[in-house]
């Protein structure tokens, strides 16, 4: 590296459910993505910032790139494929597979024409034995022209350390973008609202979480008093998910609530009253006025 000051943008992409968010969070060592093992957890692009003596990198997490299904799911590619001309760098992230997947290679198809260079990560190499990452490797190597192939694990943080050097590397000469400081861009009602859908993702069943959106109607500190008053409502788009929400005597909603809860006084640092509440709006996922009520950029809609 050169003796100046060296920052940029990367882009993390990938198909759903790959790691991105774990990763960024890893490079960060901040909790700044919501995580959860169901795919589409992003839906936003999150923006992270990594800042040392001599380097800040901007992250930009991005809604895992796939074939949509609905309005939301062609919002959330658009956003995706939006960031990779804009951009220094793109980590393409993919799990440590010796076949690879329609998956993969529609999102590699997505690169055709980007002039971005494009680092490739493979991902979760705590899950199998080294002898076969070389194999791995090979597999990739001739799908792209990739400026750098680096195997990590974004759950242990196993060679995360390297991919930084590597990211730094590529970085040109520039400004510092954020203070120091400064860990992500979202507004802290953004994220509190994430982090109430975390909870809800972990703790739904598996067809619910995708129809789900979490929106902060209220959010005021009290006069001469420690405590954050929070008013929030989970919207889903059928009668029968609503209940399951709830669940039996509100059973499901209170654990939702004291779990957010939690996250939330750690993320604000102050004593938090949660009221959640539990609406349903039909096909929202679809519904160009809803995404945009629901914070999703109106340029990707």
């Amino acid at each position: 590296m050169s003796l100046g000051f060296r920052s940029g943008f990367v882009t993390i992409i990938g198909r759903p459910n790959v790691g991105k968010s774990t990763l960024m969070n890893q490079l960060v060592g901040e909790k700044v993505a919501i995580m959860s093992d169901k795919p589409q957890t992003t839906r936003n692009k999150i923006q992270s910032i990594l800042t040392r003596e001599d380097f800040q990198v901007i992250f930009i997490d991005t809604p895992g790139i796939h074939k949509p299904k609905h309005k939301l799911g062609q919002y959330m590619v658009k956003a995706a494929k939006n960031t990779l001309n804009e951009v220094d760098l793109i980590l393409l992230i993919v799990e440590p597979s010796k076949v690879v997947g329609k998956g993969d290679k529609f999102v590699i198809e997505q690169l055709e024409d980007i002039k971005t260079p494009v680092i490739l990560v493979i991902n979760k190499i705590d899950t199998i034995d080294k002898q076969d990452l070389l194999e791995i490797i090979d597999v990739y190597k001739d799908l792209y022209n990739f400026s750098e192939i680096i195997p990590v694990s974004a759950y242990t943080g196993e060679n995360c350390d390297n991919l930084l050097k590597e990211i730094c590397n590529k970085l040109p000469e520039g400004p510092q973008y954020f203070p120091e400081d400064m860990i992500t861009d979202q507004p802290e009602r953004q994220l509190v609202a994430e982090l109430i859908r975390e909870k809800a993702l972990h703790l739904l069943e598996q067809e619910i979480p995708h129809g789900i959106a979490v929106e902060i109607e209220a959010m005021r500190k009290r006069d001469n008093k420690d405590i954050v008053d929070i008013n929030a409502v989970i919207y889903c788009e059928r009668d029968s998910h609503k209940a399951i929400i709830i669940g039996k005597k509100g059973a499901m909603l209170k654990e939702i609530g004291s779990k957010s809860r939690y996250e939330i006084e750690r993320l604000l640092g102050s004593k938090v009253y949660l009221e959640l509440w539990v609406k349903v709006k039909k096909n929202w996922r679809d519904d160009s006025f809803s995404l945009k009520n629901f914070g999703f950029d109106s340029k990707n809609i």
